[in-house]
């Protein structure tokens, strides 16, 4: 272990324990060459009967093992115990800063900090039913097929659940901030809150995410989805009828479909290929305050990379399939956040959880600021395209060619 991981790793080692500030802390991924015990690691602080513990969730493959330890010597060991494994990245968020620390492939450490303008309050309670955002046995889930009447989750769509869960916390968090910062209106219910799910299929994230937002959150919200078949409009505006969901279903393409008023939270969960680049170029074109798009394949830039030379000296990481499938990923990410960043968002690209359907598991996160353009984004889109020479498909979309 290098000198500077060990300095960034005892950072961290004082955010996690550090009882009275901590909200949550996240490990997941894993080093080259290594693999950690548990597939990702979850921590907080809860009051107890006994007192303040620390709570540490670990995920295997198939289950959550939720461990409480005591302050002191015991919560100490605990966390000594998980920094010692080979995890890939740590996300910790305190009452006043959230640090990201992401281990290269070199085994360096990348670490990144931001000062919160505003303290976060913290959740103590011991009540695992309350962290879930939507429990097993919610009427949606239920008419989604994803959990039995009985209120189980059924086997075959655990990936599912998680995958719902996951977006509707990620949603549930981009909002809080989004109302904190003054980046996006409080709803009324005489003017509710307009979400928009782009490709919505058979609307998983429309119904969850509409359970949440009204009936936890308490929030007026009006959502419409999109997509292409009618056979999912259909489907989807019968099944909203029977739960009593206010919600509408369009027939259209994400590219050329045109709502009024526009919504001011856009959601994208893997539409394929450049369909999400279509996704995105409508927020943009909106000018919608919210996006959260979950990118499925990216065929388009891959293609491109198949048909022209590597730059030098990165030959070898297109000389391999897999390689430069991985890397058409990452690319394609890289260019949709830079232009995101050009037309006045601030991007995050954020760990998403695995899906059912695809290996893909990342998110991007942009909120609109109503800051200027970036200059640094324009000057890294253009090096990225002329580099790599690929035509993105959003820089297609929002007409913006290299400089």
């Amino acid at each position: 272990m290098t000198t500077s991981l060990t300095r960034a790793l005892a950072r961290v080692r004082g955010l996690l324990l550090d009882a009275d500030t901590l909200v949550s802390a996240v490990a997941a991924g894993r080093r080259r060459g290594a693999t950690p015990r548990w597939r990702r690691v979850e921590l907080r602080y809860v009051d107890l009967k006994a007192g303040r513990h620390l709570q540490v969730t670990a995920y295997d493959a198939t289950q959550a093992h939720t461990g409480n330890h005591a302050l002191g010597e015991p919560a100490r060991a605990a966390v000594d115990e998980l920094l010692d494994q080979p995890y890939a990245s740590w996300h910790v968020e305190t009452t006043s800063q959230v640090l990201q620390l992401r281990v290269t492939k070199k085994g360096d450490p990348v670490l990144h900090t931001r000062t919160r303008t505003e303290e976060v309050p913290v959740a103590r309670t011991h009540d695992r039913d309350k962290r879930r955002l939507l429990p097993a046995d919610d009427p949606v889930l239920v008419a989604l097929g994803i959990a039995t009447p009985e209120g189980r989750v059924k086997p075959s769509r655990q990936a599912k659940y998680r995958q719902v869960e996951e977006l509707v916390r990620l949603l549930d968090a981009a909002l809080t901030e989004a109302f904190q910062r003054g980046h996006l209106r409080r709803p009324t219910p005489d003017e509710p809150l307009r979400v928009a799910d782009l490709g919505c299929g058979n609307a998983y994230l429309t119904f969850a995410a509409h359970r949440f937002l009204t009936q936890v959150r308490g929030l007026p919200v009006r959502f419409t989805g999109v997509d292409t078949k009618q056979q999912s409009r259909d489907h989807n505006a019968a099944l909203a009828a029977s739960l009593g969901i206010d919600a509408e279903f369009v027939v259209a393409s994400i590219g050329e479909v045109e709502l009024e008023p526009a919504p001011e939270v856009v959601l994208a969960l893997h539409a394929c290929d450049t369909a999400t680049d279509d996704a995105l170029a409508r927020a943009v074109a909106w000018q919608a305050p919210l996006i959260l798009a979950a990118p499925c394949c990216h065929h388009d830039v891959a293609a491109q990379l198949r048909r022209h030379p590597a730059p030098a000296p990165y030959s070898e990481l297109l000389r391999h399939g897999i390689l430069r499938e991985r890397l058409a990923d990452t690319l394609t990410d890289a260019v949709r956040a830079a232009l995101l960043r050009e037309a006045g968002y601030r991007v995050d690209v954020v760990e998403f959880v695995e899906s059912a359907h695809t290996p893909r598991n990342t998110l991007l996160r942009a909120v609109r600021t109503g800051a200027a353009a970036d200059p640094g984004a324009s000057a890294e889109y253009d090096d990225l395209v002329r580099t790599w020479g690929i035509t993105p498909r959003l820089g297609e979309l929002i007409s913006r060619a290299p400089r």
